[in-house]
């Protein structure tokens, strides 16, 4: 094949492809779905990421409650 050819080809092909955009877009599922189809399989080390996940929520609520008790004192 002439090396103009093939350069035309994989430069073509290298344009051809979906934007991230569009890829984002195609993608449906949610970054903690995708953690929590993790961190029920069986790979090794999976169950921690469920562990993180945990330990993000009660951190979240802790903050959420500590927020709302905030508000509650100072709408007085």
């Amino acid at each position: 094949m002439r090396p103009t050819i093939l350069l035309f080809a994989l430069t073509l092909a290298a344009c051809s492809g979906d934007s991230k955009d569009k890829q984002a877009a195609r993608d449906t599922l949610t970054e903690r779905q995708k953690d929590s189809i993790l961190a029920k399989s069986r790979i090794p080390g999976a169950s921690n990421v469920g562990r993180a996940m945990r330990a993000a929520d009660s951190t979240s609520a802790g903050a959420h409650r500590v927020d709302s008790t905030a508000a509650d004192t100072t709408e007085r």
